[in-house]
């Protein structure tokens, strides 16, 4: 029997990681509940083999750990703000880059590697990097299939849903593009997203 690689390691370590997110969600066609933040990154996964199917070992372990211990550090804590909703998404983006960057590194990858993930996790360079570019598209495609319905009825704001959209569409590539149009709608989503590409 063969040792397990260094990204067999860490994968399992990330996934230990999400394991215990006390949030708990029970996705349709499943057996039972799972803790969210495993749900989300297998959802990341799944749809970074849509987008990329042959990507990189650093790409697919930051897919893979986006929202590392995500949940310890709630909105709530920053102020509720626009100026402290991006201190709270800066801040995450660097916690949960050093986390994956530790796991990648007591799992046996070099330093190099460690830190590309972490680079990754960060999204640098977002407008020249491919990869980065691929994770933000994954990103925005697991929000729209995901999580948007519910965020959409929490805000109840029409005109912010449909600014969102737009900015979450800029966000994204033509490979992006496609795949979100591919995605299974409410017919109050179709309409809302179709708002936003008119407008």
């Amino acid at each position: 029997m063969s040792l397990p690689t260094a990204f067999e390691k860490a994968l399992a370590q990330i996934d230990e990681v999400h394991s215990q997110d006390p949030k708990k969600i029970t996705p349709a066609g499943s057996r039972g509940p799972i803790p969210y933040e495993l749900h989300y990154a297998q959802k990341m996964t799944a749809y970074l083999q849509k987008r990329h199917a042959t990507a990189s070992e650093p790409l697919r372990l930051a897919i893979r750990a986006q929202h590392l211990r995500r949940w310890e550090v709630p909105r709530s804590s920053y102020p509720m703000t626009k100026a402290g909703y991006l201190q709270w998404r800066a801040s995450l983006k660097k916690r949960q880059a050093a986390q994956a960057r530790e796991i990648c590194l007591a799992s046996g990858y070099a330093e190099v590697e460690a830190e590309r993930v972490a680079s990754l996790i960060r999204k640098e360079d977002l407008k020249n990097d491919e990869e980065t570019q691929v994770l933000e598209d994954v990103a925005c495609l697991v929000f729209l299939d995901d999580q948007f319905e519910e965020f959409e009825r929490d805000l109840g704001d029409e005109e912010k849903v449909v600014g969102i959209l737009k900015k979450t569409w800029g966000k994204m590539s033509e490979g992006g593009h496609k795949l979100a149009l591919e995605i299974s709608m409410s017919e109050r989503t179709k309409a809302l997203v179709e708002k936003s590409l008119a407008t």
